[in-house]
């Protein structure tokens, strides 16, 4: 990066040693490897078609509609990533095909301003009869959300001015008043990307057409219910009861009245995202006690480790409190992904390190655990505990996957993945009044107006590999305000150096930053060592599939064992209290990422246990053996073999 760029205010032009490389990779390697796939030239990978309908529809080709009901909605999230991607750098090749699909997309378009190519090509006339099952208004929330970053990123209106049009449309079919539809989308999505159409033209009915959703969800008597009724009791995914079971839409209760994580996970998070979004445009007060205590249900109760959410295959569901097993686990990488865009809601509703801290979490673990470190495949499903000579035979454990796929019939994730790694600029920092929130410690440059002074701020970042950052300061004229520096909830000291003056901190202030008000000058450096000790983290006594047992984590990554560096039968192993961790660094992983080895035990049986099944048998003998852990997020590149995030906890005697 040339250091004498500035962004435009807001804006971070993100040069990191971990982060980059993902970076380049979307730009360079998803990205375009997306598009093969959305044009089905990916040879051995799930046919997409996604491109291919909107031809279709718009009379360019003749043929039949083909993939599942919400296929629309993968060219959405891919145009969203190439925003963000053109946002930080223009591209002028990459800026062609973008603008070449947006002139395809409102060439499909209907003249009335709908546009669906599942019901345009399959199901003429029955718009609006299947809510519940068919995702008609979230693949619009997704075409909503590529248009305004697209306008954001170029200016270009094409896409803007044609999903304007569509809400319109949206909103002259719903509402309250008598003759219009009074439902709402089985996946929550329109709800918060009609809240992004408001932000970018001001029309204040695209917020209120959001509220209506959001209200309408949970009211009796059930709207899915009766459309089912109205179109002769016909289903679309037989297999799902997603007309009467109300949980899993979470349409059970209305959404204020909701207290704890229920039904499809992502469908939730999105769903607490407008919720958060609606409480911050309205001041609605209601709205945020919801998020709040639906917030602390998921993080305190229903979270996996690595920032997983969803441990149940059968409807990509939460289940109940700490109901959290590893081998099953779901932790949809979307639903992860989802649950990053609800903490930075809550973020900006009320500035508490916790919703912080759980981005961070569920970013470097689970949402970078989805996508090989080549970027060209994905895992769709993020387990804990993997053993692979289960797979295909145990039905269980149908969902899981050993190696990560190249693309999936319902391919959600890689575009999800692409478009959240290339926005991460917007994660980095908030800003509140005259303070700066230093969020996530990613390396980059961006310029702020802080107090009415612009100010440029460079973090020079090693995070990732030994808890290094350095800020500098660099406003226009001297001016004060404060920069609010996020304590890390895996860090219990950081030492902070202001101009060479070092102070150590134990703690954050009350809302968990370290807040620094002074009357900064340009050439004012900020310099932080956060201690990054390897920690034996473990869950809370009522997650039964846990207990005894314990997961390493070092800084922000949660660590796992390999067949690749541990032979198999990870459940034999043991880590024993209070043995010393030594830290390497290894080819094949990114760049300054430490495994982790430790003295170990495995447990073994006495030999001639002959071919008894069960036996009273002599106890357990155990021998010493190096234990080496990978962060979480790299495992599965190496080939097929056996993972473990947990591992039984041996106690001093």
């Amino acid at each position: 990066m040339n250091d004498n760029t500035t962004p435009a205010s807001g804006k971070v032009q993100i040069h990191d040693p971990f982060w980059s490389e993902y970076i380049r990779l979307v730009r360079e390697v998803m990205v375009p490897y997306q598009w093969e796939a959305l044009n089905d030239r990916v040879e051995g990978a799930e046919p997409s078609h996604a491109i291919r309908n909107f031809k279709l529809a718009a009379g360019r080709e003749a043929g039949e509609f083909y993939g599942m009901v919400f296929q629309d909605s993968d060219v959405g999230k891919w145009l969203e990533a190439v925003a963000y991607l053109l946002e930080t750098k223009r591209d002028s090749a990459l800026e062609e095909i973008a603008d070449g699909v947006i002139e395809l997309l409102a060439e499909a378009q209907r003249d009335d301003g709908y546009l669906n190519t599942y019901f345009m090509l399959k199901e003429p006339g029955k718009e609006w009869t299947n809510l519940a099952e068919c995702h008609e208004l979230y693949c619009a929330g997704h075409l909503i959300e590529a248009a305004t970053a697209y306008f954001r990123a170029t200016g270009k209106r094409k896409l803007l001015d044609a999903v304007s049009r569509y809400a319109d449309y949206i909103a002259a079919v719903f509402g309250a008043e008598p003759g219009k539809l009074q439902g709402y989308d089985g996946h929550q999505e329109i709800e918060l990307a009609l809240v992004k159409l408001f932000q970018v033209t001001g029309e204040e009915k695209y917020l209120e057409l959001s509220r209506y959703f959001l209200d309408q969800r949970g009211q009796q008597p059930h709207y899915f219910e009766q459309e089912w009724e109205k179109r002769g009791r016909t289903l679309h995914f037989p297999q799902l009861s997603m007309v009467h079971d109300h949980l899993y839409s979470q349409s059970h209760l209305p959404v204020r009245e909701q207290t704890t994580a229920e039904g499809h996970a992502v469908r939730l998070v999105y769903m607490c995202t407008a919720m958060a979004d609606i409480a911050l445009e309205t001041k609605d007060a209601g709205l945020l006690e919801a998020c709040r205590k639906l917030w602390d249900n998921i993080v305190n109760k229903r979270m996996y480790i690595t920032g997983g959410i969803g441990s149940m295959e059968q409807g990509e569901s939460f289940t109940a409190d700490y109901d959290l097993p590893p081998d099953l686990a779901y932790a949809e990488t979307c639903a992860s992904v989802g649950l990053i865009f609800f903490a930075r809601r809550m973020l900006e509703l009320e500035h508490t390190s916790k919703y912080a801290d759980v981005m961070e979490r569920a970013l470097y673990n689970t949402v970078i655990s989805g996508m090989s470190l080549d970027g060209t495949k994905f895992f769709y499903v993020n387990p804990l505990e993997v053993y692979p000579e289960v797979l295909g035979k145990n039905k269980n454990y149908n969902h899981v996957k050993a190696v990560r796929q190249g693309w999936f019939t319902c391919a959600c994730c890689p575009p999800n993945v692409a478009r959240l790694i290339a926005s991460l600029g917007d994660y980095i920092y908030s800003t509140k009044g005259d303070t700066l929130y230093v969020e996530l410690y990613i390396g980059g440059r961006t310029a702020r107006i802080m107090n009415g002074i612009s100010a440029v701020i460079e973090q020079i970042s090693s995070y990732t590999s030994d808890g290094k950052v350095r800020l500098n300061v660099t406003p226009e004229q001297a001016g004060e305000f404060t920069i609010a520096l996020r304590m890390p909830d895996w860090c219990h000291e950081v030492q902070v150096s202001l101009n060479g003056q070092s102070r150590t901190h134990h703690a954050g202030n009350a809302d968990g930053y370290i807040h620094l008000t002074r009357k900064w000058v340009s050439g004012d450096t900020l310099e932080l060592q956060f201690a990054m000790p390897v920690t034996a983290m473990k869950g809370h006594p009522h997650i039964r599939q846990t207990f005894s047992k314990v997961a390493l984590q070092r800084g922000p990554f949660v660590y796992c064992l390999e067949e690749a560096d541990n032979g198999q039968r990870l459940y034999q192993l043991r880590l024993p209290q209070g043995n010393e961790y030594s830290l390497a660094e290894e080819a094949g992983f990114p760049e300054g990422i430490r495994t982790i080895s430790v003295s170990g035990r495995r447990m073994l049986p006495e030999a001639g246990w002959g071919e008894e099944l069960y036996s009273s048998g002599p106890p357990l003998k155990s021998r010493e053996v190096q234990l080496k852990f990978i962060p979480y997020f790299a495992w599965a590149n190496r080939g097929e073999g056996e993972m473990s995030v947990w591992i039984g906890e041996e106690q001093q005697r």
